[in-house]
């Protein structure tokens, strides 16, 4: 469903409505990876934001997401976050798939190369640290019952220990995971199917230390991943054929260790479970990701199989989609519509990463020879054409989305921008961390103003909106990158004046500086748009 198509006046010049419209611009449900970004984003950007979470303060998350990808690092990157990660993770130039198939991430023409291995709660940490620092309100202990919504704000009911309250705000993102409450309040379903049941979970420690800190294989059997989490403790994640329980029978240390020995050749010693789980794993996907000024994101709108690690991957890139975006309509610089495209960019990519896990975990379960020979033949193809292993390890990574482009657009735009090298010895993702569209451009460009020779960027005059940078190198193509990272415009034009006015013309479209309405046209896509496959 559609945003109202209405432009928001703002009265106090940051893009809040009147402070007693509203107790807050943006309630965030859910304390995830994908709430905590989202969150931090909207309050670096000067907005109100009410974070409501279930769980208390002192109970954390269940982690069960090991992996964060390539293009998910540039987008920490571009908050200031990615080194720390990095440093305490383990970063992987190599994973083996089946045994047999290779996925290269040195090859990625990214400043991260490979695959790290970090628990889910360290990413929490920092992205919680980052949110609370930005101002968000935090309120634990917070349940969810409802939300009620007009055309002006959205209201949202919840319970804590002391009763019954509310909050309103001009919009809500619903981020509370794979039993949403926001997506039942709004009436959206959850179609799909459970593809795996009784997979089993558990923290353990070895006795004997794995070869590498992933360590993955498949039989007809059963799978088995095993991830060191630090601190000597293991995250093993498998499935046995034969042991099929109910999603509440229990699960012990014994059916964790069998199930490692018939993927992995070995339990590799595993002792001390600090707890052991089972769970089902299903895919499902709403129809939509908005309802009004309701909108979903990370599982609580697309969840799969843990094959390719994508889920927090893709529900943070959600985020860091939707966030530009609802404050550039907060800060009355683009009208509703422009929301609409969060729609039409991120809902193929959800699709596609159903599509990408699904045939991981169906390619995992084969259960006869024939099928598991077809599989090793596969995994040569990959090692061995490289076309193939390219679209392979740009599909896991995230290297690879694309968004629809308008017709006629430069062959750049919608492509993720890579991480560019820019004149005084800034980087782009640098740059990205001031949330604002940057203006990359020929040193001496007539009409731009130039950045510093400390490489820091430079400010339209007047504006906050747009940073400009040069080129390092000699390249005469002028791009305009939006604040998640992708390319909203570019030309190679030459000739001055055409050029020139293309330029201004480009900043005034997209940013909002002299046309508000332009943004959310550029960012609607053709009728077929919502089909076209995300990755390029």
């Amino acid at each position: 469903m559609h945003a109202m198509n209405r432009r928001t006046d703002r009265s106090d010049g940051t893009g809040a409505d009147p402070r007693g419209a509203h107790d807050t611009d943006v309630i965030v449900v859910g304390a995830g990876p994908t709430g905590l970004l989202l969150a931090g984003d909207l309050a670096e950007a000067g907005l109100r934001v009410t974070l409501l979470e279930r769980r208390s303060a002192e109970i954390s998350n269940l982690t069960r997401a090991l992996v964060v990808h390539a293009r998910t690092l540039e987008q920490l990157d571009a908050r200031g976050l990615a080194d720390e990660l990095v440093a305490g993770g383990h970063p992987l130039t190599g994973l083996r798939l089946f045994g047999r198939a290779t996925i290269d991430p040195t090859r990625l023409r990214s400043r991260f190369p490979f695959v790290l291995v970090t628990p889910q709660f360290e990413v929490e940490r920092v992205l919680e640290r980052r949110a609370r620092r930005a101002g968000v309100t935090f309120r634990h202990d917070s349940e969810v019952l409802g939300l009620d919504q007009d055309a002006e704000s959205v209201t949202v009911r919840f319970r804590t220990a002391e009763g019954l309250g509310s909050v309103r705000a001009a919009y809500v993102v619903g981020t509370d995971g794979v039993r949403s409450t926001i997506r039942e309040a709004v009436g959206l379903p959850f179609p799909g199917k459970s593809v795996i049941r009784s997979l089993v979970l558990a923290d353990v420690r070895l006795a004997q230390e794995p070869d590498s800190p992933l360590t993955f294989n498949a039989t007809g059997e059963a799978f088995a991943l095993i991830a060191s989490f630090g601190g000597g403790w293991y995250r093993v994640i498998g499935w046995n054929r034969h042991r099929q329980a109910a999603g509440d029978a229990p699960a012990d240390l014994e059916e964790v260790r069998e199930l490692t020995r018939l993927a992995l050749g070995s339990d590799y010693g595993m002792h001390d479970a600090r707890w052991v789980s089972r769970f089902h794993s299903d895919e499902r996907q709403v129809p939509s990701y908005q309802v009004g000024r309701a909108f979903l994101a990370g599982d609580a709108a697309h969840v799969h199989s843990p094959a390719g690690a994508l889920g927090m991957n893709t529900g943070l890139q959600d985020a860091a989609n939707l966030s530009w975006k609802l404050a550039a309509v907060l800060r009355g610089r683009a009208p509703d519509g422009l929301l609409d495209s969060y729609q039409s960019e991120r809902h193929p990519v959800g699709k596609q990463a159903l599509r990408s896990s699904g045939a991981l975990i169906r390619l995992a379960l084969l259960p006869t020879a024939p099928g598991r020979a077809v599989r090793a033949l596969a995994a040569q193809l990959v090692n061995r054409v490289r076309p193939l292993a390219r679209r392979a390890v740009r599909t896991i990574s995230g290297l690879g989305i694309a968004y629809p482009a308008g017709p006629g657009a430069h062959p750049f735009a919608g492509r993720r921008a890579p991480d560019l090298r820019l004149a005084g010895g800034s980087r782009l993702y640098e740059l990205l961390r001031q949330g604002r569209f940057v203006l990359i451009t020929p040193a001496g460009e007539p009409g731009v103003p130039q950045a510093p020779a400390s490489g820091g960027g430079s400010s339209r005059p007047g504006d906050d909106r747009v940073v400009t940078a040069c080129w390092r190198s000699e390249r005469r193509t002028a791009l305009l990158v939006r604040p998640d990272g992708y390319i909203a415009w570019a030309t190679d034009a030459t000739a001055p004046a055409a050029r020139a006015a293309a330029l201004r013309g480009a900043v005034a479209h997209w940013t909002g500086t002299e046309d508000g309405a332009s943004i959310a046209n550029a960012l609607t896509p053709p009728a077929h748009a919502a089909d076209t496959p995300a990755g390029r």
